[in-house]
């Protein structure tokens, strides 16, 4: 160091307040029309209303109550069977019933998965079993249903665990092949293996993939339950959403067959929104790991 700049001196320092920002708000509040752009519940509610608008125009230019009620009249019918009971009873039989399928089919997924995780056997056994049945639609299997469990709920189970199990199978396991190696290695330094890696590591670590297989497999189940009881009629006595379109179709009350469906779509829209949604904000977006 030069013996100049060793003798100069040095500088006190100095701490210097600053007065708050006041010339303009800190906070600028956006325009009413980019704050109801950002509303998506209401950009969501305007593409449903002009659905519902060209459905009422259509129905209009076509004038054929039998072939295609307006919304109007399709509305009345709905509230008309919320206000009986009717679809309400209805849709807690499918639901019943769907739910049922839905947590065997994850069941059965998450224990293929892994068992795929942590065995070759299971990697081999999990691809070759998906090759096999996922390609094959699950009311195709119907018949065989009913051969094997007879006219109950047994054979609508059993299409629906298969409707679950493989795109939920295939999606989880693709999420655990997608984890990076080191929280892997991070895993097994902590003295995790087996049930518990998959527990601690691959299953937190994969939730997006698994999160969308388990919208992919409620996508799944909840048509194959209305195609299959369109089909398959009423279990024990008792008819869901698919019976009461049959039904109503069969006695050429079109409007309760849109009001039947618009019933499904409802409870799907429900289901989408609020438990999905609900699940991801708390979880993956909440954790950064998806936008």
């Amino acid at each position: 160091m030069h013996p100049a700049a060793a003798d100069a001196p040095v500088r006190p320092e100095a701490e210097y307040a600053l007065e708050p920002y006041t010339a303009a708000p800190v906070e600028r509040a956006l325009p009413l029309v980019q704050r109801l752009r950002e509303n998506a519940l209401l950009r969501r509610g305007a593409i449903l209303a002009a659905l519902a608008l060209l459905w009422e125009a259509l129905a209009r230019w076509t004038d054929n109550d039998l072939l295609l009620p307006t919304f109007s009249a399709t509305a009345i019918a709905f509230a008309e069977g919320m206000a009986s009971g009717e679809l309400l009873e209805k849709a807690g039989i499918s639901l019943g019933l769907l739910l049922r399928g839905y947590v065997l089919g994850i069941a059965a997924a998450f224990a293929l998965t892994a068992l795929a995780a942590t065995t070759r056997l299971g990697r081999d056994l999990l691809s070759t079993l998906t090759a096999m049945f996922n390609p094959l639609p699950a009311i195709a299997l119907l018949p065989l249903a009913l051969l094997w469990f007879g006219l109950g709920s047994q054979s609508l189970l059993f299409v629906l665990v298969h409707a679950v199990l493989w795109p939920l199978a295939l999606a989880a396991h693709a999420g655990f092949q997608n984890v990076p190696e080191v929280l892997r290695m991070a895993g097994r330094n902590y003295g995790l293996s087996g049930l518990r890696l998959v527990l601690y590591i691959l299953i937190p670590a994969a939730l997006p993939a698994i999160l969308s297989g388990l919208r992919i497999a409620w996508a799944f189940a909840w048509r194959t339950l209305i195609a299959a009881e369109l089909v398959f009629g009423a279990t024990s006595g008792q008819g869901g959403l698919g019976w009461y379109v049959f039904q109503n179709r069969n006695e050429l009350y079109t409007d309760r067959v849109f009001a039947g469906l618009a019933c499904v779509i409802v409870i799907g829209l429900v289901i989408e929104n609020l438990v999905f949604a609900t699940l991801e904000r708390v979880t993956v977006r909440r954790w950064g790991v998806q936008r």
